[in-house]
């Protein structure tokens, strides 16, 4: 369906608990190197955005290169203040500073495009693992541990991964190894950015069952951005599609797929391949 001002939750499912992340018309403005120093040049990357994230639900944030899609992930991680507009956690708003950034760090979690730049190449698996959980105080070494072993088993790895470095696994086991790590401080929420996209065809459809089966498993809430409506309809209940930074159209997936009203949701329809 589509709206001038999209609300928070597509029609028809208003009812439901209150968001865990919530963006009330969000404006992200970024000023360029270009124009003068009274009047330069700007660009509205993300233009009066309103959504809300919960758990057990799977949000898919869809629109080519260019559309926002990316920076409104920056904004739900806290990797991206905004111009305008709230950001809302748990119906608080987020404010600012490491101690806020800290608080959205153990219930949000990132799980990035590229899992070979997203990994230290330095660090053993285990490190990696362990990493979040020492920053945030979490246990001791051995607890750390057990939480590390069961972070492998959850995404399907070998206990032997623990000491191999990023560069001696394949990109599915990597980004396996980074969804482990997104999943270390037990979120509420995962915003995965681009998870698939550089990945081959038959290992994307592995990682995105293992997506699936986690958010029914551990009752997650999950923000899934790509530009392939294919595999966004693959694993979400509603859809977003953005357009130079504003959502033209946020409905669920059945009625986007099968009653979409706006011309550019269409075209991304049609261009959308049959296979993930």
């Amino acid at each position: 369906m589509t709206h001038a001002s999209p609300p928070s939750v597509p029609a028809g499912q208003a009812g439901r608990p209150a968001p865990t992340i919530e963006l009330r018309d969000v404006h992200v403005v970024h000023r360029l190197r270009t124009g003068g120093l009274l009047h330069p040049d700007t660009i509205r990357a993300v233009d009066g955005v309103s959504l809300g994230v919960r758990r057990g639900e799977v949000l898919g944030i869809v629109g080519e290169s260019g559309s926002g899609k990316s920076t409104l992930a920056r904004v739900m991680t806290g990797l991206q203040p905004v111009t305008r507009g709230e950001v809302l956690f748990d119906g608080t708003p987020l404010g600012r500073g490491r101690a806020a950034r800290k608080r959205l760090g153990r219930k949000v979690s990132v799980v990035f495009q590229d899992p070979s730049t997203a990994l230290n190449p330095r660090l053993a698996v285990r490190e990696t693992l362990v990493d979040p959980l020492r920053v945030h105080g979490i246990g001791d070494d051995a607890s750390r541990l057990a939480r590390v072993r069961e972070l492998l088993h959850l995404v399907g790895l070998p206990q032997s991964a623990l000491e191999v470095l990023p560069r001696q696994l394949s990109g599915g086991q990597r980004q396996r190894v980074a969804i482990a790590r997104a999943l270390a401080l037990e979120p509420q929420i995962i915003v995965a950015d681009e998870p698939t996209s550089a990945l081959d065809v038959s290992v994307r459809a592995q990682v995105l069952n293992l997506l699936t089966d986690l958010k029914q498993e551990l009752g997650l809430g999950l923000v899934f951005i790509s530009h392939d409506m294919s595999t966004v309809r693959f694993v979400s209940d509603s859809i977003i599609v953005m357009n130079h930074g504003k959502v033209i159209e946020h409905d669920t997936t059945a009625r986007i797929f099968s009653e979409a009203e706006d011309e550019y949701t269409r075209s991304l329809l049609a261009a959308a391949p049959s296979l993930l």
